[in-house]
């Protein structure tokens, strides 16, 4: 009777176990396939092209701000 228990734990365990690791590693194989490898990148990208025109734009407003500077400070006051 306790080899029939120690079975049925045993084979039990294995099954759940199996279960286990299938699930993870199909998460793991979804998490490779090639569409989700492309939705990412394209994410990706579209996150550094915004960051790029953010700079720019950064960028551009600071020379303006510099320009008004240099010409407000260089005409004679008075």
């Amino acid at each position: 009777m306790r080899r029939l228990f120690w079975l049925a734990v045993g084979l039990g365990a294995g099954t759940v176990g199996a279960v286990v690791v299938a699930r993870f590693a199909r998460k793991q194989a979804d998490k490779v396939a090639p569409a989700t490898l492309a939705r990412e990148a394209r994410g990706g990208i579209l996150e550094l092209s915004k960051l790029v025109s953010e700079s720019i734009a950064e960028g551009k407003r600071a020379m303006r701000g510099k320009e008004e500077e240099l010409r407000g400070g260089s005409t004679p006051k008075g």
